[in-house]
């Protein structure tokens, strides 16, 4: 207060109020200009624009922020001056007078950046909460009932008195449109991701600063989208899309919560004079954990909980040994966000400790193993391609995981586990009953073959035989991409570091074609078709097996009703649905008439509009679902009929699939070579995957080198100071390269605590991985090891049986199968729709379109001098309708190509320079005028002739 009397004494003349009255007097002159001054109606104002709660709510968020922030000051001004100032209680809606001096003295204490005093950095968690989803609808619901309310006051003041009923007066339409608006168009409320189990769980704990009342993806600057010490144990660091939503969509840590206030919260062990108490766990918000010494989960422990170290690295808020230091760090850091700092502190001192190193990812990104031997830029593609590997035939857990695959699957909730302690009274395809002790008898009914929102296949696969006893909990069924359990996404397979006569240039993958024979990497995707007959202005549209112009071969698998059965094999343009659509009636012969008069109304004019396989999908017809209105299923307006045909396909992997491991390690199949041309062990034994060893060093995601050597050693087991791992191997090529391969031992390498390659002190307990690789169990049955202390193996030629030159890197690697199949992008087009106004080809594999033959593009041939091959893709093959239709009928004719004729371009750009009022003319190089005729009879002639429909 000293400091805002020097500023009055200094500045007399400025003064424009004395006192309390002059001073409202002054503000209501400059709020309201128009209208006359008086105390009382300034007063008046002031009362009800801050401290009436019929104008507006802080909200029980809003309160608490204010307590926390201005609670301490209104505490201190209290204790400074002895005077009561009534602060507010926790639910009091608005202001108080008391905050308002509070939040003045706040702002006068952080202009002199007095020490605790501190402006808010908005992209701290504390600043920052998530409104969920039951608050997202509660302020849709809210919006609703505040519609009906005007309705029905309108209603109540028109209608008479005496015939007020509450049927009458409410209106329910406005909060079940809200609603329904909120769920059908709102950028929150999405289609679930169901690629696999992991996609859907991780899309369930997405966070995002984007939709209604968030940032947009333009407008958010670097700030924003950056990772905040705020965000440790809440949101994952590593977990956020590649490209324009970076940094602002995000997920949540691996034991993270969000509180009432819609905080995030994250647990911490509490530790009591030095002794970490493991029993008692606290959730804290972003502020309140700034107020503990905290120290890492991985600091190490004696047996009694005490800390084995006399310093411990932990994070606090900032100290300063002077007050000149706390200040210089003030005007640096802390008045502009930064609250933590990192130091060393006796173990006395500490006051809170993480619980896990996993705490601070996410769940996606703890399945990736040796995570912290990954750079974060290829970590985060890791995490991010295990949401798109679709499901296998065959799931196989794999060798390396982290510890965390069963609780991911069990949380994904694709399997199904035991309700309580019972026995399997019957088992078959479709369902499972079993009888609980406490709940009775139950059937879990299996999902066979369903289709996923992606277009995968979600499958049952059952675990338990008849007659076995089962535990609460206990596994009976494995769901789609689950092992037992555990997640699997993947596919161990043995892979070798080495270049192979360049076909793995730039990523690209060199695979063995076991991998197609044996269905390792195949996956089933079912597709759904769908038609619906509706009422046309010239009558009802009919599903029938009635199809004018196709003949019975095309119809065999038709039922009676026009819809295929069940079981088909179907081939791209297949009829899978028949239906006929009323053509426009023209005035009626009288032979037509006759026809008409003798057969009824058969020989209406219909024309075929049946539902066909689209271009490039073929399969087998799984399941048919018919939906009609008179059957009472509720459909569109207009719709009488809908029909929804399945189609599955089992895809083999090819060239051109997309594969990757867990640590970003991205490709493209290159080829796929004979079994025999690989690369093979001294036992004979083939790898399945080359990649090129240049992807490595430069990406810096060594974690793929140490899980190949890891995964090689789970694969035989190992044997280290008389401490035995894994089962005795499975010797034989045959039986090693079948579909599913078991391991000697699964491994956990939890992430950030994993295993080491040679830090034996870090190690601690465990063996390093040299020590393992040194004490493998033979490969092979007489007893030799081939692998070297290195991880390194002799490999030797499959095309000339002659050894490679140097030592290679081979192992076991997690692969996964990508969502980016190339059966789903490769497109070819001969004819196709044209657009409606340039008359040239559509683009894109949905509308059956053309390749876009660009500006640049003509450059090139223009450069090379092709002139033919210019003007035939500019005319005839884009948008010369005559010409095109000439050279279709020449070519069936068997004549030559005729000369391109004006390209519809042309005439369209003539036309828009008519519509500018310029006199446009057309001439030949003798100077004579040339027609631009129209669409001509001749084209008409030939396109009937042809059975082209224009």
């Amino acid at each position: 207060f000293d400091f805002l009397e020097g500023q009055w004494e200094e500045d007399q003349t400025k003064l424009l109020a004395q006192t309390q009255d002059e001073a409202l007097l002054e503000i209501y002159k400059r709020v309201r200009p128009g209208e006359p001054p008086s105390v009382e109606s300034a007063r008046n104002y002031f009362r009800s624009a801050f401290f009436e709660s019929r104008r507006y709510d802080l909200s029980r968020v809003g309160r608490y922020k204010l307590n926390r922030k201005l609670g301490p000051e209104i505490k201190r001004i209290e204790e400074t001056f002895g005077i009561d100032l009534e602060g507010p209680d926790e639910d009091h809606p608005v202001l108080t007078p008391a905050e308002v001096l509070a939040s003045c003295t706040y702002l006068l204490h952080l202009v002199r950046a007095e020490p605790g005093y501190r402006l808010d950095d908005q992209d701290h968690f504390a600043n920052r909460r998530i409104r969920s989803v039951g608050e997202l609808i509660q302020n849709q619901v809210r919006i609703g009932l505040s519609r009906m309310e005007r309705v029905v006051r309108e209603r109540m003041t028109t209608q008479d008195v005496e015939a007020i009923t509450p049927q009458t007066l409410i209106n329910i339409r406005p909060v079940v449109a809200a609603v329904k608006e909120f769920f059908g168009t709102s950028q929150l409320s999405q289609f679930m991701d169901q690629v696999n189990p992991l996609s859907g769980l991780t899309h369930r704990r997405r966070l995002s600063a984007l939709g209604p009342g968030g940032l947009s993806r333009e407008r958010a600057g670097f700030e924003v989208r950056d990772v905040h010490f705020s965000h440790y144990g809440r949101m994952c660091p590593i977990e956020t899309p590649e490209g324009p939503n970076i940094g602002l969509i995000g997920g949540l840590a691996s034991f993270a919560r969000v509180n009432a206030f819609g905080f995030i919260e994250s647990p911490y062990r509490e530790v009591h004079d030095g002794v970490v108490q493991h029993d008692i766990i606290r959730y804290l918000a972003a502020d309140e954990e700034e107020e503990y010494v905290v120290a890492q989960a991985n600091a190490e422990l004696n047996p009694d909980g005490t800390f084995a170290t006399d310093k411990v690295l932990v994070r606090r808020s900032p100290q300063a040994a002077t007050l000149e230091g706390l200040r210089l760090q003030l005007e640096q850091d802390v008045f502009f966000g930064a609250t933590t700092e990192i130091s060393y502190v006796p173990g006395k001192e500490v006051q809170m400790m993480d619980v896990s190193p996993k705490q601070i990812i996410s769940i996606a990104t703890a399945l990736i193993p040796f995570l912290e031997h990954d750079d974060a830029n290829r970590a985060l593609m890791g995490a991010n391609m295990q949401r798109q590997a679709v499901p296998l035939l065959r799931a196989e857990a794999p060798y390396i995981g982290t510890g965390v695959e069963a609780r991911a699957a069990n949380d994904a909730a694709n399997m199904i586990l035991a309700l309580d302690d019972g026995t399997i009274a019957e088992v078959n395809g479709n369902s499972i009953v079993i009888d609980y002790a406490e709940l009775g008898r139950h059937t879990h009914v299996l999902a066979k073959f369903n289709r996923s929102n992606q277009d995968t296949c979600i499958n049952h696969k059952t675990r338990v035989m008849l007659g076995d006893e089962v535990k609460k909990g206990q596994l009976i069924c494995d769901g789609p991409s689950t092992d037992w359990g555990e997640l699997a996404l993947g596919k161990n397979l043995l892979v070798a570091f080495m270049p192979w006569r360049g076909y793995n240039f730039e990523d690209a993958i060199i695979l063995s074609e076991r991998l197609v024979k044996d269905d390792v990497l195949t996956s089933i995707h079912i597709h759904e078709h769908e038609i619906d007959a509706r009422d046309t202005k010239l009558g009802p549209e009919e599903i029938t097996r009635d199809i004018p112009n196709l003949s019975d071969e095309i119809l065999a698998d038709l039922d009676e009703r026009g819809i295929i059965r069940v079981g088909a094999e179907v081939k791209p343009g297949d009829v899978l649905v028949g239906k006929v659509t009323p053509k426009g009636e023209t005035e009626l012969t009288p032979e037509e008439r006759l026809l008409r008069a003798i057969f009824g109304e058969k020989a209406r004019e219909v024309r075929d509009t049946s539902l066909k396989v689209p271009h490039g999908e073929q399969g087998k017809v799984t399941n048919v679902r018919v939906f009609s209105r008179d059957d009472g299923d509720e459909l569109p307006p207009g719709v009488n009929q809908l029909v929804r045909v399945y189609v599955a396909q089992k895809r083999k992997i090819s060239v051109g699939d997309k594969l990757a491991g867990r640590h970003g390690n991205k490709g493209v199949i290159s080829r796929i070579l004979p079994i025999e041309d690989m690369p093979y062990l001294e036992d004979g034994t083939h790898v399945d995957v080359i990649l090129n060893p240049l992807g490595v060093p430069s990406r810096m995601n060594v974690g793929q080198v140490l899980e190949s050597h890891l995964g090689y050693a789970a694969r035989w087991g190992w044997d280290v100071d008389g401490r035995k791992v894994g089962d005795d191997p499975i010797y034989g090529t045959e039986t090693k390269t079948r579909p599913v391969t078991k391991p000697s031992t699964l491994v956990a390498t939890p992430v950030f605590d994993g295993a080491k390659w040679d830090e034996k002190a870090l190690a601690g307990k465990h063996s390093t991985i040299q020590d393992i690789l040194r004490n493998i169990n033979p490969e092979t049955e007489d007893g030799v090891r081939l692998i070297g202390d290195d991880g390194k193996v002799q490999l030797i030629d499959g095309r000339t049986g002659e050894k490679f030159d140097n030592k290679t890197t081979v192992g076991f690697m997690y692969i996964l199968k990508l969502a980016h199949l190339v059966d789903d992008k490769i497109h070819a087009r001969s004819t196709g729709p044209y657009s409606m106004i340039t008359q040239q080809p559509l683009g894109g594999k949905a509308q059956f379109g053309g390749q876009r033959f660009g500006e640049m593009e003509v450059w090139a041939l223009e450069a090379y001098g092709a002139a033919y091959c210019l003007q035939e893709l500019l005319t005839i093959k884009s948008d010369d309708v005559l010409g095109r239709v000439r050279v279709y009928e020449a070519i069936v004719k068997g004549d030559n190509i005729p000369e391109p004729g004006i390209p519809e371009s042309f005439k369209v750009l003539i036309k828009e320079m008519q519509a500018l009022c310029l006199n446009v003319e057309v001439l030949n190089h003798d100077g004579f005028h040339i027609e631009m005729r129209e669409l001509d009879d001749e084209v008409f002639r030939a396109t009937e002739e042809l059975g082209i429909d224009l």
